[in-house]
C-alpha cells in the first residue's frame, strides 16, 4: 500500500509516473539514479532483458578519497559510470531521474555522466 502524504511518497508517484513512458532497451539502455542521504548511486539498465548492465555509486573503492553524498562525489560517479559504461560499448542512455528534481546532485551525476562520453 502507497501513503498517501510525504516527499518520498510524493517522489515515488513521480517516478511510476515516469516509468510508463521510458524503459531502456538493448541499443538505449536506461541510466537509474538512487539518491540517499550518505550516498548515490547510479545503475545502467536493460529493461527488455531485466539486467544491470554497469553499476557504480559513491561507496567503490576508486572514489575512497571522496566524501559520500556531496555534488563532487555525484559529479564522481557520473564520470566512473561512462567510463565504465564506454569500456562495455554504451555510448547512448536514457536518464532516469527516479522522481528527484533535476538539480543539486542529480545534475552533477548527470553532467559527470556526459562529460565522461554518454549522450542523453
Amino acid at each position: 500500500m502507497i501513503k498517501k502524504y510525504g516527499s518520498n511518497v510524493a517522489r515515488k508517484r513521480r517516478h511510476l509516473r515516469v516509468r510508463k513512458k521510458i524503459s531502456g532497451t538493448t541499443s538505449c539502455p536506461r541510466l537509474n539514479v538512487y539518491r540517499s542521504l550518505k550516498n548515490i548511486y547510479a545503475q545502467i539498465i536493460d529493461d527488455t532483458k531485466g539486467v544491470t548492465l554497469v553499476a557504480a555509486s559513491s561507496l567503490d573503492v576508486s572514489l575512497k578519497g571522496t566524501i559520500g553524498g556531496n555534488k563532487d562525489a555525484a559529479k564522481a560517479v557520473g564520470k566512473l559510470i561512462a567510463e565504465k559504461a564506454v569500456a562495455a560499448g554504451i555510448t547512448e542512455v536514457v536518464f532516469d531521474r527516479s522522481g528527484y528534481l533535476y538539480h543539486g546532485r542529480v545534475q552533477e551525476l548527470a553532467d559527470g555522466a556526459r562529460e565522461g562520453g554518454l549522450k542523453f
